[in-house]
């Protein structure tokens, strides 16, 4: 058979994460020491192993998630054993990132794995009014390895200094420094902003100030959110598989060092 088709042949790597491709991370159990790692539920597509998965793994935090509206969490499961494990999440972008006592937070529908040796919890943005984007749940990770980000197209990367800060729109983040300071702002003073059209939160910004990077994507949400659930164009847009409806609040202290103060991370991009 001759196709253009067959010219993407396995990617043999040493790595515990890899790229496959753009649109596809490989993660092998056994390298470098790596015995297991946390991925998106549903993210793993292909294996070859004796790879074992445990979707209803719950965190320690699982006993503190009435502390959160709704019981909401970080849609994760365990994978454990030995194999490469192929996962993806809506052919969306794929990026490697190298934590070496960083912090990086991140939003939890852009988490496709990390390493078990890092050191994590969920965290919120809260504000006081109902703005879209906002309060919803991310990942603080913190310590020594690797996380594979997802994005929905090629991201911009936005260096922050104390003499030059950003604002972002609060659906295109996909995640930033754990260092930085981070406020809501509004995009304009009308009335008007209380009430932002379709439910889309463009009239709401994050202010990021400090030392460090924040990552933004060319996609926002779509409204309305219950509309999209269980949908495919949910899944496009970081909801797939229901999204964070039903899960499990969770959380874990890795073997990682702890967190680095401030600053950025490394190896965007794998």
């Amino acid at each position: 058979i001759r196709s253009s088709l067959l010219d993407n042949p396995e990617r043999p790597s040493d790595e515990p994460f890899s790229l496959q491709n753009g649109k596809m991370l490989r993660a092998t159990l056994g390298a470098r020491g790596m015995r297991e790692f946390y991925a998106r539920k549903g993210a793993m597509v292909a294996y070859q192993g004796a790879a074992n998965f445990d979707a209803h793994w719950e965190g320690w935090g699982g006993h503190f998630r009435s502390f959160f509206s709704g019981g909401e969490g970080l849609n994760l499961m365990q994978v454990s054993g030995s194999g490469s494990v192929f996962l993806a999440n809506q052919a969306q972008d794929i990026h490697i990132l190298d934590l070496a006592g960083d912090g990086l937070t991140v939003d939890g529908k852009n988490v496709l794995a990390f390493n078990s040796d890092l050191n994590w919890d969920l965290v919120r943005v809260d504000s006081q009014v109902g703005i879209a984007g906002v309060g919803s749940y991310q990942v603080e990770l913190r310590g020594n390895g690797k996380v594979a980000v997802c994005t929905s197209g090629a991201p911009l990367v936005m260096h922050v200094t104390h003499q030059n800060y950003y604002f972002a729109d609060a659906d295109a983040v996909v995640g930033w420094s754990t260092g930085l300071q981070v406020s809501m702002q509004a995009a304009v003073t009308s009335s008007a902003v209380w009430r932002p059209r379709g439910n889309t939160g463009e009239s709401w910004q994050m202010q990021f100030t400090g030392q460090g990077f924040v990552i933004v994507q060319p996609c926002e949400l779509l409204p309305p959110y219950n509309a999209l659930a269980g949908s495919g164009a949910a899944g496009h847009f970081g909801l797939g598989q229901g999204g964070f409806q039903g899960n499990q609040l969770g959380g874990h202290h890795g073997q990682g060092g702890p967190g680095g103060p401030g600053g950025g991370f490394g190896g965007f991009g794998g």
